[in-house]
């Protein structure tokens, strides 16, 4: 981080912060409906849940995808851009976690338009069909506010905890020292996790029981989130 200026710092706090209007606090991916199945249950195992999900998800999908969308963006290279974007999308196991991607890449592009409407990176992400996935426009964006990559990536990391962290103290639920004992958990387990993207050869999507509870959520009869 000490290579970060002040400036860039700000922004990657700004980009982690749950106030960014992308609504990233309307989804659970697939945790509200492993409390209906009474996988979790409590603090441990919600935290054992998330745990999982940085390692398996974050770590080797998600991340992985970000900082590949990170160079093609420091390149101007939108066939790569376009590449990355149609893995994302094709790579979604159920038609919630298809629609977050979109919704949200969508609604971070929006705020990007307004935030740097003549970066020359701009055009390559608003070309993106059928829509931009979030964690391609993300790994764009800071590189486009000039981050280095480890920063970003762990940026993005503890946005998602903190994310999901919120979302298991209102699913299991949890009370808010436990919601900050659980995050404080995936915060010490996030620098391995971005160590595991930075070396990953390539995105790699494969969490079949994730994809279960995330086509079960569809169905389920009382919902809280939108996946």
């Amino acid at each position: 981080m000490s290579a970060e200026s002040p400036a860039s710092l700000l922004h990657l706090l700004w980009l982690a912060s749950p106030a960014l209007p992308v609504g990233g606090f309307s989804y659970s991916e697939g945790l509200e409906a492993a409390v209906d199945a009474g996988v979790v249950h409590d603090e441990t195992s919600a935290g054992d849940w998330l745990l999982n999900q940085l390692a398996l998800v974050q770590a080797r999908a998600e991340l992985p995808l970000a900082a590949a969308a990170h160079a093609a963006a420091l390149a101007l290279d939108g066939t790569r851009l376009a590449e990355l974007n149609a893995w994302a999308l094709q790579t979604r196991e159920s038609a919630e976690s298809l629609q977050q991607a979109q919704q949200m890449g969508r609604s971070l592009l929006a705020w990007l338009q307004g935030q740097l409407p003549d970066h020359p990176a701009l055009p390559l992400l608003q070309a993106l069909t059928p829509a931009p996935a979030w964690g391609v426009v993300m790994g764009a964006t800071t590189a486009m506010r000039s981050a280095a990559l480890e920063p970003a990536l762990q940026a993005m990391a503890f946005g998602w905890a903190e994310n999901l962290m919120q979302a298991a103290v209102r699913a299991v639920p949890l009370g808010q020292s436990a919601g900050q004992r659980l995050l404080a958990r995936l915060v010490q387990a996030i620098p391995q996790a971005v160590d595991a993207a930075l070396a990953a050869p390539e995105p790699l999507a494969f969490a079949p029981l994730l994809g279960v509870y995330g086509a079960r959520h569809e169905t389920q009869y009382s919902r809280l989130f939108r996946s």
